[in-house]
């Protein structure tokens, strides 16, 4: 090997694909080639989680700025179902994600923190969990209702 990992992944990556093709498999750096492979379904799940941390962002404000509805946040809206719904069809192994409780509130509090601080309202003000059907969050025809403010 001349190219080493640490000092230009480039060059590595390019040569790994050269001796993968060629055949010369004794060759490989394998540990790193398995680390990269585990890293693109990492970078596959933290697109689809931030494209819902988005569509839920938009979702809290809907609910909770009601004044401030507008054609703007539902273009937001529809635009990041449809990138999610994309994403989920390029890669159906994402779907787990969803159902996956850890992963969902990691999104959800990355929502929380971008409503509080694109409306003003306390972070504290929003519920702890997402409180929608993820099925509800990716319809196309829904919007949540006003919270009832106690």
């Amino acid at each position: 090997m001349t190219a080493h990992y640490e000092a230009d992944i480039v060059a590595w990556a390019s040569e790994q694909a050269r001796l993968l093709r060629s055949g010369r498999f004794d060759l490989l750096d394998t540990e790193h080639i398995a680390e990269e492979i585990e890293d693109v379904g990492k970078s596959e799940q933290r697109e689809l989680a931030s494209r819902m941390a988005v569509l839920l962002c938009h979702l809290i404000k809907w609910c909770y700025q009601p004044a401030r509805q507008g054609a703007s946040w539902l273009a937001t809206i529809k635009t990041q179902r449809e990138r999610v719904q994309r994403r989920l069809r390029q890669t159906p192994s994402l779907g787990q994600c969803l159902h996956d409780a850890d992963w969902l509130a990691d999104a959800w509090d990355d929502a929380r923190d971008a409503a509080a601080k694109e409306s003003g309202i306390a972070y504290e003000k929003f519920p702890e969990r997402c409180p929608w059907p993820i099925e509800d969050v990716l319809s196309s025809d829904w919007l949540p209702p006003q919270p009832e403010l106690r």
